[in-house]
C-alpha cells in the first residue's frame, strides 16, 4: 500500500504501516512528540486533554484510547492531538463499503493515523443495512464495529461544535422534547466526544499546519441528507439573517439543556424509586408528580426494562395511562421479541410491562403475581 495523502513517513517520529491491522512502535511513556505550537495545534489539543482531565483515566500510564478515524479533517486533527495528549492510541477506521474506493480511502487513513504515531490502526468493514434509511444503518454498523473493536478502551469521536449545532436543530425540527435537542454529550460510556466546543473550520486548519490531506467524503455534500441542507442551507441563512454567531449559541443551548436535564435526571431516579413496586410502578406516586419527572421516570422504567426506539407518541401514551385513565387498552412499545412487543398497562394501580403477542391480544406474564388487564378496563 502506498503512503496515505498528505504525509511523509516518518514525519512524527514514526513509520507508516500496512492496513487493518496495522501496527508502529508504540512510543515510551513520556516520550514527547513535536506538533507545530499553531493556535489551531493548540486549540484541539487543550479540548482534548480537558476531556480527559474530566473523563478519563486519572494515572497518565493508563491514559490509552482508540479513535474513530474517517479520514477527514475532524477525525485526522483529534488523532493527532491525542497522539500527544495520551499514553497510547490505537486507529479504528470503518470502512462502510458504501462507495467506490472505499477500501482504499480507508487504508490511507489507517496509514495516516500510524503517520502521526498510533500505537496501532485498523480497518473495520462493515456490511450496512437499510432498515431506516442508510444514515442510520451506517450509523448502526459503524457503532456495532467500534464497539466490537475497542477492546476495553474509551473511543473518541470527531463531533465538533457545528456538528452539534446541526444535531440541535435536527432535534427541534422533530419536536421531541428538551432532550432532542440537548445535542452530543462529551462523555456517554465508552463514547467520547472531546471536539464540541472546537469547531470546523479549526481541525481543517489543524490538518493544514500538520502537512496531513483529509479525505473529503462526497456523502458530506449530498444534498438528499437532511444533515447536510442543515449545514449548507439552512445555518448559512440563519447566520445571515441572525448577525452571525448562530453555530456557538445552539451549542451553548445544548449545554444548558444537558446541565438542567441531569439534574431532572436525578430527581426523576428518586421518583422511579419510590414508585417501584416490583418491576411495576404506583400510579398514585407518578400521578401525584410533576410531568416532567413523571415522563422521565417512565421514559428511565421502560427503557431499563428492555424497550427500544422510544418515540415521543409511545411517551405520551404510557403517560396516559396514568394521567388520563379511561379504561383504554395497554400501549406496544418496541422492544420484547419478534413473536411478540412488550406492552405497558395499568392493572391494579401499577404500571406494568408485559410481553403480548405482536402487541394485541393476551399478554404473557412475566411475573407470576402479575396479572394481564383486558379488553380496556383495569384488572382487578
Amino acid at each position: 500500500m502506498g503512503r496515505a495523502p498528505g504525509t511523509t513517513p516518518g514525519r512524527f517520529g514514526f513509520e507508516t504501516g500496512s492496513s487493518g491491522p496495522a501496527r508502529g512502535p508504540a512510543p515510551a511513556t513520556g516520550t514527547a512528540r513535536r506538533l507545530p505550537e499553531t493556535a489551531a495545534v493548540l486549540a484541539v489539543r487543550r479540548a482534548v486533554r480537558e476531556w480527559l482531565s474530566g473523563f478519563g483515566p486519572r494515572e497518565a500510564e493508563d491514559r490509552a484510547v482508540a479513535v474513530a478515524l474517517s479520514g477527514g479533517a475532524d477525525s485526522l486533527a483529534l488523532t493527532a492531538a491525542a497522539v500527544v495528549e495520551t499514553h497510547a492510541v490505537d486507529a479504528l477506521v470503518v470502512d462502510h463499503r458504501l462507495q467506490p474506493g472505499s477500501g482504499a480511502v480507508a487504508a490511507a487513513a489507517a496509514a495516516q493515523a500510524l503517520a502521526l504515531g498510533c500505537r496501532s490502526a485498523r480497518v473495520l468493514a462493515v456490511e450496512v443495512g437499510t432498515e431506516g434509511g442508510m444514515e442510520a444503518a451506517a450509523r448502526r454498523a459503524r457503532y456495532a464495529a467500534l464497539e466490537a473493536a475497542r477492546a476495553g478502551l474509551p473511543v473518541l469521536l470527531g463531533h465538533t461544535l457545528d456538528d452539534q449545532a446541526e444535531t440541535v436543530l435536527l432535534g427541534l425540527g422533530r419536536g421531541s422534547g428538551g432532550r432532542s435537542i440537548q445535542g452530543m454529550a462529551a462523555c456517554t460510556q465508552p463514547w467520547g466526544r472531546p471536539l464540541l466546543g472546537v469547531r470546523r473550520e479549526t481541525t481543517r486548519q489543524m490538518c493544514a499546519d500538520l502537512g496531513v490531506t483529509p479525505h473529503d467524503d462526497p456523502h458530506n455534500a449530498a444534498p438528499q441528507f437532511t444533515r447536510v441542507r442543515l449545514r449548507t442551507e439552512a445555518l448559512p441563512l440563519l447566520e445571515r439573517i441572525l448577525g452571525g454567531g448562530v453555530a456557538p449559541a445552539l451549542a451553548r443551548t445544548a449545554e444548558q439543556l444537558q446541565e438542567d436535564g441531569a439534574v431532572l435526571d436525578a430527581l426523576a431516579a428518586e421518583l422511579r424509586h419510590t414508585a417501584s413496586d416490583g418491576q411495576a410502578l404506583v400510579i398514585e406516586t407518578l400521578a401525584t408528580a410533576p410531568a416532567a419527572l413523571r415522563k422521565r421516570a417512565i421514559r428511565a422504567w421502560l427503557l431499563d426494562n428492555g424497550a427500544k426506539a422510544l418515540t415521543t407518541k409511545h411517551l405520551q401514551a404510557v403517560d396516559e395511562l396514568v394521567t388520563a385513565w379511561r379504561g383504554q387498552g395497554g400501549v406496544a412499545v418496541g422492544g420484547g421479541r419478534p413473536d411478540s412487543r412488550l406492552v405497558a398497562g395499568r392493572e391494579r394501580g401499577r404500571l406494568t410491562l408485559r410481553l403480548g403477542e405482536d402487541g394485541i391480544g393476551p399478554m404473557k406474564q412475566t411475573q407470576p403475581a402479575q396479572r394481564a388487564h383486558h379488553h380496556g378496563r383495569e384488572s382487578g
